[in-house]
């Protein structure tokens, strides 16, 4: 019954994200991390204005804004380094999925550059070999982009959701009620 309502959890959240997705206010400094915990791994959506990251919303012009897109970039696709589990859960990354018009990166959505403001947002998966384990997250955004501020976290597990806030200079986000 338990991996039943983990995945209830999640598709909630996956649809409840993709709705809110549409009506997220637009605010640089803040990000939106969604965290789903089901058996065995744990997913984070991270959905973030580009200014938060690179101090601008376009693609780059010239080479010190192209060394600051792929500096951004390779911090992003340090999961291990961004998102610290509890170490007794034993998680590890699986996988890493990047998406930014602005930035030609993966496959964004036609209507991700909207009115001259550009999004990045990022798909995080990870692989525990005892999720339950898992109370906690340590998160290296505020150390990696000096430009965000806050986050606003949403949590689904197999007992429910909730929410978070996370504010610089603060880096751990409890995992349970």
């Amino acid at each position: 019954m338990k991996p039943i309502r983990a995945w209830a959890a999640v598709w909630c959240l996956s649809i409840t994200g993709a709705a809110l997705a549409q009506g997220r206010p637009h605010v640089h400094g803040v990000a939106q991390l969604d965290i789903a915990i089901e058996t065995g791994k744990i997913t984070l959506q991270l959905e973030t204005p580009l200014d938060s990251l690179l101090g601008f919303e376009r693609a780059p012009r010239g080479v010190a804004e192209t060394r600051r897109v792929e500096t951004a970039v390779a911090a992003l696709k340090a999961a291990g380094v961004l998102f610290r589990f509890t170490p007794t859960a034993g998680c590890a990354v699986a996988s890493v999925d990047l998406s930014s018009a602005a930035l030609k990166l993966g496959s964004p959505g036609p209507a991700e550059q909207r009115e001259g403001h550009a999004d990045l947002d990022a798909t995080y998966v990870f692989n525990c070999t005892d999720v339950a384990r898992a109370t906690e997250v340590d998160v290296g955004l505020f150390d990696a982009f000096i430009r965000m501020q806050s986050l606003k976290v949403e949590v689904a597990t197999a007992k429910g959701q909730f929410k978070r806030d996370l504010k610089r200079p603060s880096k751990r986000v409890s995992l349970v009620r």
